[in-house]
């Protein structure tokens, strides 16, 4: 299957451990930014697994409302156990088409999702058009592969060996310049805007302990290696291999991941 049609859906009883792992780190840090508190209606769009659902509940409380949406629906399936107790809602729908009314939640988070969107623009003024007056924003998006070598190295090696599908491989990567988020968020219509970096260490036990997810099909990137011939695949994982032995110390792999917040106000 080419990249540029590859969803969420495939990869989602694996998305957990493999994304999820280290990206629910800097949840707290985003829900925060997001004044996310006691009472607060907050969405959470594209809300996958639904981690920082999950989080923001905790803090609203009983006198507040969290709900989830996202595209996929196997990841929703995945999510949906999670928010039991929260009493969280979680529903499919498109984050460019919002199914809301006007000036509905106090905070609008997409953690990991809007580099994703078709149509960038598009979804960012429907976060504008759903958060009431001085409501907050925050999302997060990936850092530069170079940044981000846990993402990075696979990317890397699967463009290797997938030329031509470099672009749509790299999707994930688009919004790493921070001036071009920081000009996406002002076009829509955002005030008070800010980008700043989060930086989070992640330690693996093994190898094995970090590609085995990717060897699962989790994320898009362990769709795409799921889909490459026997030998496209033993050439990845070796290529992945030797580029993280430079991160190895006494056995483990001490990894770094840099996402940018954008966070901005009606």
């Amino acid at each position: 299957m080419s990249a540029d049609r590859l969803s969420f859906d495939a990869g989602a009883g694996a998305y957990d451990r493999c994304m999820g792992r280290w990206s629910r780190l800097d949840i707290p840090a985003l829900l925060a930014a997001a004044q996310v508190a006691a009472g607060k209606k907050v969405l959470d769009v594209a809300t996958g697994t639904g981690e920082a659902a999950v989080l923001a509940a905790s803090l609203v409380g009983p006198s507040g409302r969290v709900l989830g949406v996202d595209i996929s629906l196997p990841m929703l399936r995945v999510a949906k156990p999670k928010g039991a107790a929260s009493r969280i809602t979680f529903a499919a729908m498109d984050g460019q088409a919002l199914a809301y009314r006007d000036h509905t939640f106090d905070a609008v988070v997409c953690r990991l999702g809007l580099m994703f969107f078709p149509d960038v623009a598009r979804g960012l003024e429907e976060f504008r058009r759903v958060l009431r007056p001085h409501g907050r924003l925050a999302v997060s998006v990936l850092s530069t592969p170079e940044r981000s070598p846990l993402l990075g190295i696979v990317f890397e090696a699967l463009a290797r060996q997938l030329p031509t599908e470099r672009e749509a491989l790299g999707v994930g990567f688009s919004l790493a310049d921070a001036p071009m988020l920081e000009q996406v968020l002002a076009k829509a219509g955002f005030q008070r805007l800010r980008v700043t970096r989060d930086v989070r260490e992640i330690v693996f036990e093994s190898f094995d302990d970090y590609w085995s997810p990717f060897e699962a099909g989790g994320g898009r990137f362990g769709q795409i290696y799921q889909g490459l011939p026997e030998d496209g695949r033993r050439a990845v994982t070796q290529e992945v291999r030797q580029r993280m032995s430079q991160f190895e110390s006494n056995g483990r792999f001490v990894l770094e991941v840099e996402t940018l917040f954008g966070l901005a106000s009606v």
